[in-house]
């Protein structure tokens, strides 16, 4: 069962762990996309705005030069030029004019004249010629800028330090969009950092950058210099990742360590009863043996009297059939005593015992005791003590239940003394109870063995199961009898120096 179990956990543990890896992978590739997606719009902005300065011939943060400034170079020897010549030809009485138009125009494309018009009318043939002209120039800029001129301003600005080279302000929103769009939308923080001195150093980003133990993302930006990459790195972590992931897997993990945790609960229930039968299967076997030794003796006895007076073996004299016949009397009480007692626990477990409660004096009642039980204790040489100082010995219950209980005590303090017994009885009211006290100095109860002793069928180990008499059954009665009177049971015992019980009852004016 213990092999079952363990393959079945290690098996479910290793699906959760697989399902939680591939979670957590799709997650870390979505986020990386992100952050290099951010990585070339940050890259495609740059170059825009290297488009930009070449068209306007000039670096962000530089003033515009004075005079005229062409960013479209032409060689020293090949300059265009315009000539426009104007003349008015007109007759009078005095003479005659004459109207003439000239346009001229050189470029290094063609190193000669594009057009040399004279016309006597209308001159918006060469403007036209002009307009187009220029037109042209410009086509032949704006390629220009295109192929080459353009990636000049690129590397002067990729030489900037990086906080000029990012926009804060566009970083948080293609940020916030990248993000937005990997469907994980959890707060985060991000920085920028440079690695160029040896060590992480954060150029920008939020104040509270501190990822701690937290997964932090990075991406290096602008991979795609000329004079080749920097040490600048865009980094992000999320705050509540791990709270997400296993909210996301929990759909899976929950209802599997639910399960888990039921299996295992239901296999620890049945070590414990098999456990439990095997110790009461052993307390069984060790009741049957004291019954058997304890039911078989004075039967044994018996047979022997019955014997003796039936086949003439004695002389049968008056005192010889009368002692036989009172060992026949002793044994048959004792037999009758030692089966009454099973009966009477079997119909106490039965639930049947009927009690019949009334008020009795307790003092009068351990008197009484002690005066019967103190001929077995003087025939071993030992001594009854009783000490009665409750003031309010009077306790409503089964009289004769409760004087049982004394004398099971009693008797125990008997069989576990040593060669003389030294027994104490006493009662006292203390806070409200009315307490009864057996106390001895006999053989004592290991620690390990006080809370069984009130099992049914349980007996202390003494080495040989037929030293002491009984069946296991005296404390059990005892128990359940004080239970019965809303009463408790304390046992205090210390090896081979003695044991005490006590049994507190609630008083009546209680």
């Amino acid at each position: 069962m213990a092999l079952v179990l363990s393959g079945l956990i290690l098996v479910q543990t290793n699906s959760i762990k697989t399902a939680s890896d591939i979670r957590e992978d799709q997650y870390n590739q979505l986020v990386r996309n992100a952050l290099a997606r951010v990585a070339e719009q940050l890259e495609a902005y740059e170059r825009r705005e290297a488009r930009i300065c070449a068209q306007r011939g000039q670096l962000p943060g530089v003033n515009s030069p004075s005079g005229n400034f062409n960013v479209f170079p032409r060689n020293s020897s090949n300059q265009g030029s315009v000539s426009i010549q104007f003349s008015l030809t007109e007759s009078n009485i005095f003479g005659s004019f004459q109207e003439r138009f000239q346009i001229e125009l050189k470029d290094s494309s063609n190193n000669g004249q594009i057009e040399n018009s004279n016309s006597s009318g209308d001159a918006s043939a060469g403007l036209d010629l002009l307009f187009e002209n220029n037109l042209e120039q410009e086509q032949k800029m704006e390629r220009w800028l295109n192929n080459l001129n353009w990636g000049n301003y690129k590397i002067f600005l990729e030489d900037r330090p990086i906080q000029e080279r990012i926009d804060s302000t566009f970083l948080d929103q293609i940020l916030t969009s990248a993000i937005s769009a990997t469907g994980y939308d959890l707060d985060y923080k991000y920085a920028i950092k440079n690695s160029s001195s040896g060590k992480d150093q954060i150029i920008f980003g939020n104040k509270d950058y501190v990822p701690g133990r937290k997964k932090e993302y990075y991406q290096p930006l602008f991979l795609y210099d000329y004079n080749g990459p920097k040490a600048n790195y865009l980094n992000v972590y999320f705050q509540k990742r791990s709270v997400y992931l296993l909210k996301a897997t929990g759909l899976m993990i929950i209802p599997t360590i639910i399960l888990t945790a039921l299996l295992i609960g239901i296999f620890v229930y049945t070590i414990m009863i098999i456990f439990r039968q095997k110790k009461l299967s052993m307390i069984k076997n060790d009741f049957i043996n004291n019954m058997t030794h304890e039911l078989k003796t004075p039967i044994s006895t018996i047979s022997l009297a019955s014997q003796m007076l039936e086949d003439g073996s004695v002389t049968n004299t008056p005192s010889t059939i009368q002692h036989i016949s009172k060992v026949i009397n002793q044994e048959s009480k004792r037999l009758s005593f030692q089966v009454e007692k099973v009966l009477q626990m079997a119909i106490f477990n039965e639930g049947r015992l009927k009690f019949k409660f009334r008020e009795f004096d307790v003092n009068t009642m351990i008197n009484n005791v002690a005066s019967n039980f103190e001929l077995r204790v003087k025939s071993k040489n030992g001594t009854l003590q009783t000490e009665i100082i409750a003031e309010d010995p009077i306790l409503k219950g089964d009289e004769v239940h409760i004087t049982n209980v004394i004398f099971n005590l009693l008797d125990n303090a008997m069989k576990y003394s040593k060669e003389f017994p030294e027994i104490k009885v006493a009662t006292e009211n203390k806070k409200g109870q009315l307490v009864i006290s057996v106390q001895d100095k006999g053989i004592g109860i290991p620690k390990e063995h006080q809370i069984q002793i009130f099992d049914r069928f349980y007996r202390v180990p003494t080495g040989n199961v037929h030293n002491v008499k009984g069946f296991g059954l005296g404390l059990s009665y005892v128990k359940k009898i004080v239970d019965s009177h809303s009463g408790k049971i304390k046992v205090e015992s210390v090896v081979n120096k003695g044991t005490k019980f006590s049994i507190l009852f609630p008083q009546i004016n209680n």
